[in-house]
């Protein structure tokens, strides 16, 4: 018999999602969420399957904790379940930020607030590192595998390839480590000379087909807002992060829709919502057209992603027990380990300002992996240790780091 819209297999995936997007916070650092309560303690899918989703994600575009949450409810419950995780997770940051958006102009940020997401920066950063630890055991199993995750790092540090790029030369790798070298050299060889090329062929197109002067005096329509945001959502790599910056550039310098000002205060609204980072792009749409341009906006910001993933799952189920697939996603796995710890390290300074977040940081770490508490109790300690804190000494350093935008949120 077919469960039922809330009750069962499908009941679960949007109870778990929607608690996830109401609650979690911290772009990648969600997915520490995902892998603590949807990996770890409810057995969705083992690590080397949650892997696999992580790798995939990271390799092709649109905001990378969305996509995951479809694979994770793709596995769970078939291709139904995939688009319920995925709305479900989205849901929630969507009507916060938009409530959030609607209410900023009459009420301001509150010190609640600020302090509340005090708390649950280390938190986040705890839970994000005790998954990477996790998956890490998994995926990190050899020597050689450990040379693929430190050189993964280092590229990602020292080098101009982005994520995309040092997975598929990971994946290369694997084939030449544990399948075929032949195969392998052929493999690198030919991205490599790829990714020679494409920058000159990236500028030769856009030298081609310069933007219209008059694009950014025209005022902001619906449709304008939403082929915009759909092709943020289509084409851009690196997650919600990379997202926000080319989206900024775009709608502050180019189209002229908000000021820099105005889309400084989204991203500190950004702050205090739950769920993906890309819920952004509903305030964008709000302040350039209304609720109706919010609609619009986080709707074509997100589709690329729904699209890419209905489309590529069946195919991936299939390939991936292929020999050679197995072998290119053993080189993959320790790429994204070592990917997700030089984020971890980025994220640091803006997750602990100060010794009183570096103690919350530890405790969470023996919360989650000594204690196995709850992901989400532990957020909500954070969070009221947060306020509590807050109310005995001032903020200064998360007011600073609010008015800083971007960099502080995971």
């Amino acid at each position: 018999m077919r469960d039922g819209p809330f009750t069962g297999t499908r009941g679960d995936i949007a109870a778990s999602l929607l608690k996830i997007g109401a609650t979690a916070y911290g772009g990648p650092a969600i997915m520490g969420v995902m892998q603590a309560e949807l990996q770890q303690k409810r057995q969705w899918v083992s690590k080397e399957r949650f892997l696999e989703g992580l790798s995939l994600v990271n390799m092709i575009p649109g905001a990378t904790a969305t996509q995951l949450a479809i694979f994770l409810g793709h596995a769970r419950g078939g291709m139904a379940g995939g688009l319920l995780a995925g709305l479900c997770f989205v849901l929630p940051g969507f009507a916060i930020m938009l409530a959030l958006t609607i209410a900023y102009a009459a009420l301001g940020v509150s010190p609640l607030m600020r302090g509340a997401l005090y708390g649950l920066g280390p938190v986040v950063l705890g839970i994000y590192l005790v998954a990477v630890y996790r998956l890490g055991r998994t995926a990190v199993a050899t020597t050689p595998q450990l040379c693929l995750a430190v050189a993964a790092a280092a590229a990602a540090v020292w080098s101009p390839v982005g994520i995309a790029a040092i997975l598929l030369l990971a994946g290369g790798a694997g084939l030449w480590l544990f399948h075929s070298r032949r195969i392998g050299t052929v493999v690198i060889a030919g991205l490599v000379a790829t990714l020679a090329v494409l920058p000159h062929v990236v500028r030769a197109i856009s030298a081609g087909s310069p933007a219209s002067a008059s694009d950014a005096a025209h005022a902001a329509s619906l449709p304008r807002i939403g082929a915009f945001l759909l092709k943020v959502g289509a084409f851009t790599f690196g997650g919600g992060l990379s997202m926000i910056a080319f989206i900024q550039d775009q709608v502050v310098n180019e189209f002229h829709w908000l000021t820099a000002q105005e889309f400084i205060d989204g991203l500190a609204l950004g702050q205090f919502t739950p769920g993906p980072v890309l819920v952004v792009a509903a305030y964008v749409g709000y302040k350039a057209a209304g609720i109706a341009g919010a609609i619009v906006g986080a709707a074509a910001a997100f589709l690329p992603s729904f699209v890419l993933m209905i489309a590529l799952l069946p195919v991936f189920d299939r390939v991936r027990r292929l020999v050679w697939m197995r072998a290119a996603m053993r080189g993959i796995g320790p790429a994204v380990i070592g990917i997700l710890a030089v984020s971890l390290l980025r994220l640091a300074p803006h997750a602990m300002p100060d010794a009183f977040a570096a103690v919350v940081f530890a405790g969470t770490i023996v919360a989650v992996l000594y204690w196995r508490v709850a992901a989400m109790k532990v957020m909500l300690v954070g969070a009221v240790l947060g306020v509590v804190r807050s109310r005995w000494w001032p903020l200064h350093a998360v007011r600073s780091t609010l008015s800083a935008g971007v960099g502080t949120r995971f």
